[in-house]
């Protein structure tokens, strides 16, 4: 299969995950990635995350994050190596940062720097909380950015304080937002800066809480019996049952009050109190849901076309048809002959998996193969 960004080089200075996970993005879909590393560290997810879990001489992290790319070892602080990252900047297609702001400008690598040696190249680059401000010079880590985004509010009970999502949804928001902007400025001749905040993407993550805030200013009660968002009335919750969990989403408190056979829901006719109330009609829940198994419950619901659901594990969810299906797991091969299994991109084009089986590369891999093209250029 042909795929759309073939052709299309991308110069990657960036590192950790947010733009890196932009740039694997653009690499399933066709893009030559080649990574700027530091020439002693490389990326420094390299070494940093997940490091107890070692692949090729990097962590699984590196590995899962930079699996489909080519990478440079340089010295930028050096002459002869900045020179050659010039020439190659010359040829690019993208360029891609996510340094704090000035770090670029003082390498002589900022978006004017690159318009001189390149008017044709695109410039994209990540940052925490923007180019200006009182955060701009704060480090865009996901952690710090959830906090600031006020998002630590949403999960979780009220009386739990703030609650920090167990992935890097910052990261992974900003680099998907990024990789958007990339393909929209690929097809306007006259867009060249494409700029992306963590904090921004977090605030567009939450577009819709915020947007009723903005009109009465009032803060959300996430309730504290089984919360799982702050703005659906009861039953949406998971629930214990006997050898599990259950997930309830959107229903009808008087449909499951017939199905469970249950005259304490049964009070709950008003569809007004659903919200108002959901404490009170969760814990009347939580305590009939705890006699029986998630597959008994699942027996009654599912049927009844009430959206519910097991609450599976990793183990649970690699071993089951459902995920099986979709094909999900790829093997890759590193440049020195290591083999490991990753997901596969997402994407599906004509009905087609998109799949690749390079692995992320060795620090400096494809040094002599990048100046080898230079010179037959």
């Amino acid at each position: 299969m042909s795929l759309p960004l073939s052709g299309i080089k991308i110069l990657d200075f960036s590192q950790f995950l947010s733009a890196p996970s932009a740039t694997l993005r653009l690499a399933d879909l066709g893009a030559e990635v080649l990574k700027v590393e530091h020439h002693q560290k490389g990326d420094l997810s390299r070494s940093i995350y997940a490091s107890q879990i070692d692949i090729a001489g990097s962590s699984a992290f590196y590995q899962a994050i930079n699996r489909g790319k080519q990478s440079l070892s340089a010295n930028l602080k050096d002459a002869d190596d900045l020179a050659l990252v010039k020439q190659l900047i010359r040829q690019a297609d993208v360029v891609v940062s996510n340094f704090r702001p000035g770090v670029m400008q003082r390498l002589g690598l900022d978006f004017e720097s690159i318009q001189a040696i390149n008017p044709n190249a695109i410039y994209a680059e990540i940052s925490g909380y923007g180019a200006t401000g009182p955060w701009a010079d704060k480090p865009g880590q996901d952690l710090l950015v959830q906090a600031l985004s006020g998002a630590l509010w949403m999960t979780g009970a009220d009386s739990e304080g703030p609650v920090p999502m167990g992935v890097a949804v910052a990261d992974i928001l900003a680099g998907a937002q990024l990789a958007q902007g990339i393909l929209a400025a690929l097809l306007c001749d006259e867009t060249k800066l494409v700029q992306v905040s963590m904090l921004e993407s977090m605030l567009d993550f939450q577009f819709e809480p915020l947007t009723l805030f903005y009109q009465d200013g009032e803060e959300l009660s996430r309730g504290e019996v089984n919360p799982a968002h702050p703005l659906v009335a009861a039953p949406y919750g998971l629930y214990r049952t006997t050898n599990g969990y259950l997930a309830l989403a959107m229903g009808a408190i008087s449909t499951l009050a017939e199905l469970l056979d249950s005259d304490p829901l049964r009070v709950y006719q008003d569809r007004g109190e659903w919200f108002a109330k959901r404490d009170e009609i969760k814990q009347v829940l939580a305590d009939l849901l705890s006699t029986n198994t998630t597959e008994h419950w699942l027996a009654i619901l599912e049927p009844a076309d009430i959206w519910c659901a097991n609450v599976l594990d990793w183990q649970q969810l690699l071993e089951h048809d459902g995920f099986k299906v979709l094909d999900m797991v790829q093997t890759v091969v590193t440049g020195q002959g290591e083999r490991y299994q990753t997901t596969r991109c997402p994407i599906r084009l004509d009905g087609q998996l998109i799949t690749s089986a390079q692995g992320a590369p060795t620090l400096g891999e494809h040094n002599a193969l990048t100046k080898a093209k230079l010179q037959e250029a």
